[in-house]
């Protein structure tokens, strides 16, 4: 018979030897110029987070930049904006492009720049000379202009919120030819040139007629912007006029403003009417919602808030997450509760720091996956495994009732290996295990500052719990932007980043067995260009 001990170790030394250090100056695996560049946009947001300043963020990301083909870097723009929905990144790969392949960055300008924010980030990057150029150069200033000729005159004036720099700024940079006597007096409106009222659309008219009246008691509220509105003195009335007539999205970001400016005060009509808004499937569906929003929602909502809303949120929530799969076998989900993981998610930015933390969404995505699988165990860790029989979830509860039982855990250390370990020393089998984590694990680091020895422990133990299911998959969801992992990429072993819906999913298809290395590399590689 075979020597067990001999195939045994041959078995280990298969594994794969670290050949990096993470944040923590413990050993890991490298990714990939393409996955880390990927990493870094889905969810970097060049602010600080709990390992890395923004500087330090910037500088990774442009190394990066360098290392990849301008067509990953292109995909990487779009997919970070359109499936992850975020702002700087894609903004800054595009500005990114305009030096390495001005081509390409004319290809994805309109799908990646497709707001006038958008557009403010874009021309902020291009002039801080972070990508090389201070000047917006002449391909740049085409796309703009054609961005600016493609918006109407009503567009152009409900977008021209914000500054540094303000939409009339860019208007004076890139110097667009109006087409028409109307868009002639909308580019001067919007530059504070004198212009023939008569010509602008009949919005700004009533806009302006609205801010210089005597009386603005006897007039509607112009439906514009409500910032556009707020250096006037509107009383409780007029905010709910503006309430009332808000989108969906609108309704989300300023709940707290809503109930500073009385809207909800002895007026149950309101707080219903707000409610069923927020609760409504079509308009969540129209409204592309993805449930880290109603988690940013319902984290930074006021205690005055009326409890109607609040539950009109959790219910959002709960629709917002239809896409949650169903997966076939057993499923282990492990969420990180340890120290760095209570640091804001999109990071630290003095003034508008989020409410969210890592371990929130990490907990939004466990118990989002526990809803649609009630027969999933979630396994909380940090310095080690918190036993599951003391969380009491509940598969029937709402989502944002267990996250948040997930997030009170007490912080700790970083062990990564913890809960598969847990598993092993329970012999327990299963089909597909889920990390929702940062990755800088150190406590079960046999060595620190050097790398090459061993596998981690991570690998270790994931090959342990292999040798009793061998078609099990794990999929590591990583929530920070680092470009190392404890878990080597290979057909078994997926790592993807970010924390919108796309990472459910992301999870169906790991889940289904329809991945290999390199799995979400090339679904950013498959972006259409």
């Amino acid at each position: 018979m075979a020597n067990k001990k001999l195939f045994q170790s041959i078995v280990g030394k298969l594994l794969p030897r670290t050949d990096a250090l993470n944040e923590e100056h413990a050993p890991a695996y490298r990714m990939s110029s393409e996955h880390a560049l990927a990493q870094l946009a889905a969810t970097g947001c060049l602010n600080g987070t709990f390992y890395a300043t923004a500087e330090t963020q910037l500088a990774h990301v442009l190394e990066l930049t360098e290392q990849v083909a301008p067509e990953f870097i292109a995909q990487t723009a779009l997919y970070a904006r359109t499936q992850g929905y975020m702002k700087d990144l894609p903004a800054l790969l595009t500005a990114v492009l305009s030096v390495r392949s001005p081509g390409l960055m004319a290809e994805v300008f309109d799908r990646v720049i497709d707001s006038p924010k958008m557009l403010r980030n874009f021309v902020q990057i291009m002039r801080s000379g972070a990508v090389g150029r201070k000047s917006l150069g002449s391909m740049p200033k085409r796309m703009i202009q054609q961005w600016l000729d493609q918006r109407s005159d009503v567009q152009l004036f409900i977008g021209s919120i914000g500054n540094d720099p303000s939409l009339a700024d860019v208007i004076k940079m890139v110097h667009p030819r109006p087409t028409n006597p109307q868009r002639a007096a909308m580019l001067g409106y919007m530059i504070d040139r004198e212009v023939d009222h008569d010509m602008l659309p009949a919005l700004v008219r009533e806009f302006e007629a609205y801010k210089t009246a005597d009386d603005r008691a006897s007039l509607d509220v112009p439906d514009v912007p409500f910032q556009m509105l707020t250096s006037l003195d509107l009383g409780p009335a007029q905010w709910k006029a503006i309430a009332a007539r808000a989108s969906w999205q609108t309704t989300r970001m300023n709940l707290n403003t809503f109930v500073r400016h009385g809207v909800f005060e002895r007026d149950p009509a309101m707080v219903q009417t707000v409610a069923d808004r927020l609760r409504d499937p079509k308009l969540i569906a129209r409204a592309r919602a993805y449930p880290y929003q109603l988690m940013i929602a319902y984290m930074a909502a006021s205690k005055d808030l009326p409890n109607p809303i609040r539950n009109a949120l959790q219910d959002a929530l709960d629709t917002a997450l239809a896409n949650v799969p169903k997966i076939d076998g057993k499923v282990y989900v492990f969420p990180d509760v340890s120290g760095s993981m209570h640091s804001p998610v999109t990071g630290f930015r003095k003034g508008s720091t989020t409410a969210v933390r890592c371990v929130d969404v990490a907990g939004l995505i466990a118990a989002a996956v526990l809803r649609n699988n009630p027969n999933a165990e979630v396994i909380p860790f940090e310095t080690d495994v918190v036993d599951p029989r003391r969380m009491d979830l509940n598969p029937r509860d709402s989502v944002m009732t267990n996250a948040t039982k997930l997030a009170s855990l007490p912080g700790g250390g970083t062990n990564c290996s913890a809960p598969l370990q847990w598993l092993n020393s329970r012999k327990a089998t299963g089909d597909l295990l889920i990390y929702v984590s940062d990755y800088e694990s150190w406590i079960d680091a046999p060595h620190f500052g050097r790398f090459g020895g061993s596998a981690t422990q991570t690998m270790h133990q994931w090959n342990a719990f292999k040798q009793r299911s061998p078609l099990a998959k794990m999929i590591c969801i990583d929530l920070q932007p680092h470009t190392t992992t404890q878990a080597k990429e290979r057909d078994d072993v997926i790592n993807v980043g970010g924390f919108s819906d796309r990472v459910f999913d992301l999870i169906a298809t790991v889940g289904s067995g329809q991945t290999s290395a390199g799995h979400w590399v090339r679904q950013i590689q498959n972006q259409r260009l």
